[in-house]
């Protein structure tokens, strides 16, 4: 069994957990689709990321102060704000999500795998603006019957792909925001020139966000000149002591 369906399997049990417990108490209405609308202003956005762990890479941050990050992400000009909910791969939990919610205002994504209706609801009451469809995971049928699901709750749905085929599925299915996953969630190899060979395949008015493996500036100004709308980071803000200087230095400006 390869790790994603690993997670997969895991996730399914987690859902069925979560379903006897009930959903959580609902939240004062959010202003809805403010991911997608932080995304769509002119220039190149971050969305950065709140993780402990991650499959390949092990515990990234030992002292996981996610509360503390999320607001000098927030500080440091992040348009959005990823929280990983995973617990058994990544580390993380729903409660991380709900608590930053109380402390930013900026649009929070929540990184997790869909895989149950359920879990959009969840993600909503949580404080998500945000859910995270896997073209990978997911059926088209499914995929469109989530972002529908999404769009009644006022959330938006970051549809990620890995390939040609799996994005043309996600623009099928009625996505607004794609994300090309520069890792292949098969062998985990990772390469930010699938975002620039996948670029042209989205039309201009659908959100186009490069994820995994930006590390320099370097990165940032190759994806800014190909039309990339985003990029989520990760691991290089994670193992970052001053994360602040770090986007900083992402953006170009040490």
């Amino acid at each position: 069994m390869g790790i994603l369906d690993a997670i997969v399997k895991s996730t399914a049990a987690r859902v069925a957990r979560d379903k006897e417990a009930g959903l959580p108490p609902p939240r004062a209405a959010r202003t809805p689709f403010l991911f997608e609308r932080a995304l769509s202003r002119p220039g190149l956005h971050f969305i950065c990321e709140v993780k402990k762990a991650s499959p390949s890479k092990g515990v990234i941050a030992p002292e996981y102060a996610y509360a503390d990050i999320a607001r000098e992400y927030e500080q440091a000009g992040a348009a959005a704000i990823s929280v990983l909910t995973e617990p058994e791969y990544f580390r993380g939990s729903d409660a991380h999500l709900a608590e930053i919610r109380g402390l930013v205002e900026v649009p929070l994504l929540r990184k997790d795998f869909t895989i149950d209706a359920f879990q959009i609801e969840q993600a909503a009451r949580l404080g998500a603006d945000a859910v995270l469809l896997i073209c990978a995971i997911l059926t088209p049928a499914r995929l469109a019957e989530y972002i529908k699901e999404a769009d009644r709750l006022g959330l938006s749905c970051l549809v990620e792909a890995h390939s040609e085929r799996e994005l043309k599925a996600a623009l099928r299915a009625g996505a607004r925001v794609v994300g090309v996953n520069n890792r292949d969630l098969k062998t985990f190899a990772v390469d930010t020139g699938n975002s620039i060979r996948l670029r042209g395949c989205v039309p201009g008015d659908i959100v186009f966000v490069s994820e995994s493996g930006v590390r320099t500036a370097g990165d940032v100004e190759a994806l800014r000149q190909n039309g990339v709308n985003a990029v989520l980071v990760g691991e290089t803000l994670m193992r970052a002591r001053d994360k602040k200087a770090a986007l900083a230095e992402l953006r170009g400006r040490p």
